[in-house]
């Protein structure tokens, strides 16, 4: 068994690490889990604990996934946290309404569904998770720094390929493996 999902992997620019910086530095009294910058990746699919027999049918469907899917760019323009103001829960980046980026992840999860993986137990939403909160000392002041940048230009980012992770959960932070990639024409 192999913990799966497919993703498109995101290369951070200077302003892109200069705001994610700003989040941990300004945020780093609080219990938040970092995603490390070179892990950075947007889901399309996650599939979680798979038999390795299933893994080249994996493999199969994405090269046919991909064959008429063409390269496109998305853009990262927003700043904002899953959950309540009350109880946040993930601080993640937001994609500029994209078409492309949210057709490919649900047509994504209808091909696999079709193709007899189990469904999703939500819609697609394109974002980016940076960390995921444990415990945060002071909502007002939280706020207040996700406030000084929900709306500030992120980076765009060309969508070139997707690529399918082995993930290995380690108590340091998960390690991902590429099993296989993906190119959009």
């Amino acid at each position: 068994m192999k913990r799966l999902f497919v993703a498109i992997k995101l290369k951070p620019d200077e302003n892109f690490l200069r705001i994610y910086y700003f989040l941990k530095q300004n945020l780093k009294h609080d219990l938040i889990r970092w995603v490390e910058a070179d892990k950075l990746h947007l889901t399309l699919k996650f599939l979680g604990e798979t038999p390795n027999e299933k893994i080249p049918q994996i493999k199969q469907l994405l090269s046919d996934f991909v064959k008429d899917k063409k390269r496109f760019e998305i853009a990262f323009n927003k700043v904002g946290i899953f959950g309540s103001s009350y109880n946040p829960r993930v601080i993640w980046f937001g994609i500029k309404n994209n078409k492309q980026i949210k057709e490919m992840g649900e047509n994504i999860l209808l091909h696999f569904h079709e193709n007899g993986f189990r469904s999703d137990r939500q819609n697609f939403v394109p974002h980016l998770t940076v960390g995921r909160i444990k415990k945060i000392e002071n909502k007002k002041y939280f706020q207040s720094v996700i406030d000084r940048v929900k709306e500030e230009e992120i980076q765009k980012f060309d969508i070139e390929e997707i690529i399918l992770y082995q993930s290995i959960l380690k108590p340091t932070g998960p390690v991902y493996i590429t099993l296989g990639r993906y190119r959009l024409s």
